[in-house]
């Protein structure tokens, strides 16, 4: 009986301090590693930063082509821009203009 006491007063709170290290190194391993944890998060950041980029990226592409509109849409018609746009779709070329033909080698 005085074994079973003094066995019992020694291994119940080894068992309690075991499990309690358990359930705090199961919490500390998700914080740091878990679908929310530190690395999601750098994750996260790293996505955000380049979906940031794309999105100045993508605005300043925007500008340039409202401004490209409203040239167009102006009541004075850019002529530049207006003789430009009919050769790309003509697919003619002005009589000054310099024609490279690159050959396939």
């Amino acid at each position: 009986m005085v074994i079973r006491r003094r066995a019992r007063r020694f291994l119940v709170p080894l068992v309690l301090y075991s499990l309690s290290a358990g359930v705090v190194g199961y919490f500390i391993h998700h914080a740091h590693s878990g679908a929310r944890g530190f690395d999601a998060r750098e994750q996260y950041e790293a996505q955000a930063q380049d979906l940031t980029n794309e999105l100045a990226i993508v605005r300043s592409e925007r500008s340039d082509w409202d401004r490209r509109i409203a040239l167009l849409r102006s009541d004075q018609i850019d002529r530049d821009l207006l003789e430009e746009r009919a050769r790309i779709m003509l697919g003619r070329v002005h009589r000054s203009d310099l024609v490279i033909i690159l050959g396939e080698n």
